[in-house]
């Protein structure tokens, strides 16, 4: 699929040198809007622009959603009055909330000033919800139907207002008062007697969401009852929008690049990594190295306390990395699935027990087969003393069981205290397990042999 894709790429920029205008507009219009969203990042802007006016309104609009923020706002600049209002036509609501929150504010007052007074109030409204919540991210264009309708009427009802609504297949049940009752499928619909009302086909039973709840929570909910939409109601249980399933996977995408990114001691950052400048980057990694490169002299500290020991017995300084490697290794095999677990609800406070109990005894044989694996290498291939590998051994099966313990109390504690889990992860995670095994290490080689 790519390699076609990449050819008619070629093709097309190849018409675009040429000024084939027909031709042209006869390959860009078999192409899904994210395709073209990936054209327009391939080729000059200027060439962008000339394509883009080339397009079906309804694709251009769904076309310009797909674009990265840049290239919107260039566009955006070159549109004239009246093709910048076609487009705001077309976008649903949540779609251009979404691209106004990434614009500068000379290009914001364009976009609102050739809005309706409607989708004015409506922005504004939306646009004051917190970041993180459902109301920001939900749209207000869905189908709504009344109890007493007949199929037939939420049939027509349907027809006639359904074609700017964000989807029709789910429809929502409301009082006069605009309160929520039910929900109804076009699928239950179709499938029932035309007659019936829709009050006796609806199922009461809904499933909702309210305007502040965490918009992560609100994506894990559709993912969870595989819901195409969800009702956002306010306080009063009023329907006022609906989260989509485009919404939820956008919003859980987010949330896994964010905790992959904290997970590697960067902070997060909405730019794509070709789009982010070096400065950029910089900002982005330099706190958190320098963080953890200041938290690694605890190790520091560590080994140049244990000199005397060290000279003593020299060759106990060769396993230090390995020890201190694996540990690191262990820990952060289970921080990782703890916090995996944590962001999807599988995992909570009250489970750290559970959770304990498991990774003691998963740390046990996995150090277990870990420490007789090294001391047959040890007494094998290094050629060491009994002494000299029953300590390293020793302290590696002490350490692993050490760092799963640690890797998966510090993500559920950091839950419990409303931190991001995903910031205990694995550099954290490792600089503490280095100065635990550190430590472990010596007191073992001090007992052992008598340094």
């Amino acid at each position: 699929m790519n390699e076609e894709l990449d050819a008619i790429f070629e093709e097309i920029k190849t018409l675009l040198a040429d000024r084939n205008y027909a031709q042209l507009y006869s390959r860009i219009r078999i192409l899904k809007p994210a395709d073209l969203a990936l054209l327009f990042e391939d080729i000059p802007m200027e060439d962008v622009i000339l394509t883009f006016r080339l397009l079906p309104k309804d694709t251009a609009a769904d076309t310009f959603v797909e674009l990265e923020p840049d290239r919107q706002m260039h566009l955006i600049t070159a549109f004239s009055d009246a093709e910048l209002k076609a487009v705001l036509d077309e976008l649903y609501l949540d779609d251009t909330v979404d691209i106004i929150e990434e614009m500068p504010a000379n290009v914001v007052r364009r976009i609102i000033r050739y809005s309706s007074p409607e989708m004015r109030q409506s922005i504004n409204t939306i646009l004051n919800y917190p970041a993180d919540s459902a109301g920001s991210i939900m749209t207000i264009e869905f189908v709504d139907l009344r109890a007493d309708m007949t199929v037939d009427e939420a049939f027509e009802h349907i027809r006639t207002t359904g074609w700017d609504k964000e989807t029709i297949y789910t429809c929502y049940v409301t009082n006069s008062d605009r309160r929520l009752e039910g929900v109804v499928t076009v699928q239950q619909m179709l499938l029932c007697d035309r007659s019936k009302t829709i009050g006796e086909i609806m199922d009461c039973n809904v499933i909702s969401c309210k305007t502040g709840d965490d918009k992560v929570e609100v994506a894990q909910t559709l993912k969870k009852y595989n819901f195409l939409a969800l009702p956002v109601v306010d306080n009063e249980n009023r329907l006022v929008g609906i989260v989509t399933i485009d919404d939820a996977i956008d919003v859980l995408t987010d949330e896994a690049t964010e905790d992959m990114e904290i997970m590697a001691a960067i902070t997060p950052i909405e730019k794509t990594y070709l789009r982010t400048g070096i400065f950029e980057t910089w900002k982005q990694r330099f706190p958190w190295l320098l963080l953890l490169m200041l938290s690694s002299t605890f190790t520091q500290k560590i080994i140049s306390s244990a000199e005397d020991a060290l000279s003593a017995c020299v060759v106990l300084t060769a396993f230090i990395p390995m020890l201190m490697g694996t540990g690191g290794n262990a820990g952060g095999q289970v921080s990782v699935t703890v916090i995996r677990g944590l962001s999807l609800d599988e995992i909570g406070f009250s489970d750290w027990l559970r959770v304990l109990w498991k990774e003691v005894r998963v740390s046990l044989l996995c150090g277990s087969t870990l420490a007789a694996a090294n001391f047959a290498k040890l007494m094998l291939f290094d050629r060491v003393t009994l002494e000299v590998a029953a300590v390293v051994s020793i302290t590696l099966l002490v350490v692993v069981t050490i760092a799963k313990v640690v890797g998966c109390l510090l993500p559920i504690a950091a839950k419990r205290i409303r931190l991001d889990p995903a910031v205990m992860a694995s550099p954290f995670i490792t600089t503490i397990v280095d100065a635990l095994a550190l430590l472990t290490y010596f007191r073992i080689a001090t007992v052992f042999l008598g340094l």
